[in-house]
């Protein structure tokens, strides 16, 4: 695939009169693994939802796979191999864990999915049992039976199992033990390996940057740094001003 798989130019997002993202531009390439950084309130969450169509940007432009989708519907990004796991989780709890997962499952639909999938590394019911053993432990459980380290690996593996191009985690490990955290990681790792994209919010700047290729930090609504990880990791002070570490 060439080209950016996303890319957002020029992005001014607004809540009401309020002025969150300003003219934020933010790709992510086929394969590549994005970490987005900042303080609470600095934009993310709304940068995401701006790239979801969960939130319509005043100006600016989305492009998936160099298709303009600026403000079209949830559904339709998600058509375009585009997989949200929203802060907060978003599972059925009503439904048991294998009903949550099953509903979800399908192959990809985009030719780098299927090129994943001739090469084995597409994912399906049972990889993704082996990968989260501890929902293969639970699959009768209601979804609000599970702790919240499990809805989390069960919301990771139901957006898995649409066989993404790109997954985007929003606080991946917010709230959770050490370690279900590290299981967390472990799997953002696998993830990588299987070659799908990644974007991760998360406040654990040295997990994020351990498995990332490139490092995003939002200010107020404003990019103020776009590079690798090495190259965050040699300017100190722009994580101490920025990430307050």
């Amino acid at each position: 695939m060439a080209g950016d798989l996303v890319m957002a130019q020029g992005l001014n997002t607004y809540y009401g009169a309020s002025h969150i993202l300003r003219n934020v531009d933010f790709t992510v390439a086929p394969g590549e693994t994005v970490g987005l950084m900042g303080r609470n309130g600095m934009g993310k969450s709304t940068l995401l939802k701006s790239i979801m169509g969960l939130v319509k940007p005043r100006s600016g432009s989305v492009r998936i796979m160099g298709i303009p989708m600026t403000g079209r519907a949830p559904y339709e990004i998600a058509s375009m191999g585009v997989a949200y796991v929203p802060e907060g989780r978003g599972i059925f709890g009503n439904l048991s864990v294998a009903e949550n997962l099953q509903m979800a499952a399908r192959a990809g639909s985009t030719a780098a999915a299927r090129q994943r999938a001739r090469a084995g590394l597409d994912w399906n019911y049972g990889r993704v049992l082996d990968t989260f053993s501890r929902l293969k432990e639970r699959l009768n459980h209601g979804g609000q039976q599970l702790s919240g380290g499990e809805q989390q690996m069960l919301t990771i593996g139901r957006a898995l199992l649409t066989n993404p191009d790109l997954l985007i985690l929003d606080e991946a490990t917010e709230g959770l033990a050490p370690l279900i955290a590290r299981e967390i990681w472990r799997i953002c790792a696998l993830i990588r390996e299987s070659g799908i994209s990644s974007v991760i919010v998360d406040k654990n700047w040295k997990h994020v940057t351990a498995i990332t290729d490139r490092n995003c930090i939002l200010v107020k609504g404003q990019m103020v740094f776009n590079g690798s990880s090495a190259e965050l990791h040699a300017h100190p002070e722009l994580m101490e001003q920025h990430l307050g570490v």
